[in-house]
């Protein structure tokens, strides 16, 4: 299964990024995710559902404790890994675009 992530953490700060927002773009970056895009007013990260899920942990947990007092987030998903997230993973779900994952 694939999953989308989408995320702000707050409070704002428009001048610098605080180091909550810092510690957030480290995590989705440090993950390995597909298509990740860190912006001002939100950041959204795709993936494979055991790194996704493993990301949110990391980012919600650590955003916090750099002062983060509030985190928004949506969770959809948004396809699903030819051989699951096991010995297949990336690699699977690239043979599956490309015509060549037994569907």
């Amino acid at each position: 299964m694939r999953l989308r992530v989408e995320f702000t953490t707050e409070p704002f700060d428009l001048d610098e990024a605080p180091a909550h927002a810092v510690v957030a773009r480290e995590v989705v970056e440090a993950a390995e995710l597909d298509a990740v895009d860190v912006g001002p007013f939100g950041n959204t990260a795709e993936g494979g559902a055991d790194r996704v899920l493993t990301a949110v942990d990391a980012l919600l947990r650590r955003s916090l404790e750099a002062g983060a007092t509030r985190i928004s987030l949506q969770v959809n998903v948004v396809g699903e890994d030819a051989g699951g997230e096991g010995a297949g993973g990336e690699g699977a779900e690239r043979e599956a675009a490309e015509g060549e994952g037994g569907r």
